[in-house]
């Protein structure tokens, strides 16, 4: 409760911080039908039917792959996919080719637009937006531009509408391990309207009034569908003009400002820690990366002897100059070790040990010192243990480690962040660049996905 207390409110003032939040609400249609095939969008308790597959990145139009893509493929996840006939079928599995989009989400989207003052487009033409951490059968995600611009009034004041899209719905997550997922289809291409908006200054709690607003506006269509999970925020937050945070999947709009204002005080805590590497002058990183498993073997800290008496293996990265900034904590429960360790427990590890916790971890200084012996490095470097029973995954790791840890003086990175159900956010992936989204093949190239939107206008 401490640590919570401590972020209850900003430690800085938001305004001459620059705070900016960017708010995307994705609210799931109440359709009668997906949005590309005619199942109705009705929850299964019984998964009979299942297959496994493992999603691959592949090149934009202009020959590039998006790093957000090649993030998740180099997890080694596979897929393992259940369904039942009577909520989905071979198009939700990526087996047959989609069916014409469904007008009445079409007219739902419109209907929206219309609402919040915006300009639907002459013609919608379905793009794929590409997905491969498993949520999508396909690899990627189906999704069409419906209406530009609008406003939004809130409180006095106006926030503006940029975009408003339809898009196929992900399929619901049923388990998750370091080496697979499961998935139920039953959600997988019901009909999700997606409403981008722009950025709000201010604090978090305004930024919460404007969600809680439009929500109210989508519910009283009565064409959206309701319940807990039905409704999902994204946020998108910068400060000092720096770079975007993505963060994802607020589900509980009385979370918005917790969010926001935990994802603040983390930003702001990476400055200051940007800062205090400028002050010691460190303008180049040098990292090395060592195997330390010969060196570990025999250790008393309870975390690593696990894994090497299961065959694993220890990576120890060191970063000369760094002793004391990985647990250093500007604001409470914020430090550059705890995004280290963040990154190792989305690639299906644990999470790291870090040279400024080694007596806590159960790290001898006696290890302490075979390590720096084995790295050729003295006591003002920070050393990172990495373990795992599987050499590759470690490495993957270890060289993310070392990528992190040589941006830190640049301070706040630009990253898709998960919210979590405590109010704060943790590390997911890389933001995902413009190689993402291209034309979908499939239905355009025959005028399938072509609606002309004079009359609806």
């Amino acid at each position: 409760m401490e640590r919570q207390a401590g972020i209850a409110t900003l430690p800085f003032d938001p305004a001459s911080c620059q705070l900016r939040v960017g708010l995307e609400i994705h609210q799931q249609l109440a359709t009668s039908t997906k949005l590309f095939c005619p199942c109705p969008p009705v929850k299964s308790e019984e998964l009979p039917l299942s297959f496994e597959r493992r999603l691959r990145p592949t090149q934009s139009e202009l020959g590039q792959i998006d790093p957000a893509a090649v993030f998740e493929f180099n997890k080694g996840r596979v897929n393992l996919y259940k369904w039942n006939p009577e909520s989905a079928c071979l198009v939700d599995a990526d087996e047959e080719p989609p069916r014409l989009p469904s007008f009445e989400a079409i007219e739902t989207a419109v209907l929206i637009g219309k609402m919040l003052g915006s300009s639907a487009v002459d013609e919608v033409h379905v793009m794929r937006k590409i997905v491969i951490d498993g949520s999508n059968t396909s690899g990627f995600q189906r999704t069409a531009v419906i209406a530009l611009g609008g406003a939004l009034r809130v409180d006095g004041a106006s926030v503006g509408v940029q975009m408003i899209t339809l898009e196929e719905d992900s399929s619901r997550v049923l388990k998750e391990g370091s080496r697979s997922r499961e998935y139920a289809l039953d959600r997988q291409g019901v009909p999700l309207v997606e409403i981008a908006l722009d950025h709000v200054v201010g604090v978090p709690e305004h930024v919460e009034a404007v969600a809680l607003s439009l929500g109210r506006s989508l519910r009283s269509t009565g064409r959206v569908a309701r319940g807990q999970g039905t409704i999902r925020q994204d946020l998108n937050v910068s400060l000092l003009g720096g770079q975007v945070v993505e963060v994802k999947g607020v589900q509980k709009l009385n979370l918005i400002a917790k969010v926001v204002r935990y994802e603040a005080t983390r930003q702001m805590g990476l400055v200051k820690i940007a800062e205090e590497i400028k002050k010691r002058g460190i303008t180049k990183v040098m990292c090395e990366t060592k195997d330390a498993t010969e060196t570990m073997k025999g250790t008393a800290s309870p975390v690593l002897r696990r894994t090497l008496l299961k065959g694993g293996v220890v990576t120890c990265v060191s970063a000369p100059g760094f002793a004391g900034l990985l647990g250093l904590e500007p604001f409470p429960g914020i430090r550059l070790g705890k995004e280290l360790a963040e990154i190792a427990r989305t690639n299906g590890l644990g999470g790291v040990i870090h040279s400024d916790e080694f007596a806590k971890q159960g790290v001898s200084e006696k290890e302490a010192a075979a390590l720096r012996a084995l790295t050729g490095t003295d006591a003002r470097a920070a050393l990172v243990l990495v373990a795992g029973d599987a050499t590759e995954r470690v490495g993957t790791v270890g060289a993310l480690v070392v990528e992190r840890v040589r941006s830190a003086s640049l301070g706040v990175l630009g990253e898709t962040r998960a919210a979590t159900e405590e109010g704060e956010t943790k590390y997911q992936r890389p933001r995902p660049g413009a190689a993402r989204l291209y034309p979908n093949p499939e239905m355009n190239s025959s005028n399938l996905a072509t609606f002309r939107m004079s009359g609806s206008s």
